[in-house]
């Protein structure tokens, strides 16, 4: 099985960008949200739509990323 349908895109939750990465394998949408710079994924989900699986990722990335502090550049 291939995946298909492969998309990416740059979204801004809480003053960071996030790249999300969707695909369709078999009957199941796959979502994967990570933060650009380092790259560590934040949160995945699957789902039976695409809107539904990013909806999900969205929606957790968004929780931990809301609660996270930066650092001040000294």
């Amino acid at each position: 099985m291939r995946p298909e349908q492969f998309t990416e895109r740059e979204v801004e939750l809480a003053g960071w960008q996030v790249r999300l990465t969707s695909y369709r394998l078999g009957n199941q949408y796959y979502c994967k949200a990570d933060n650009i710079s380092p790259g560590a994924w934040l949160a995945r989900a699957t789902a039976p739509t695409l809107a539904e699986a990013e909806e999900k990722v969205l929606e957790h990335a968004r929780r931990l990323l809301s609660g996270t502090k930066r650092s001040s550049a000294a």
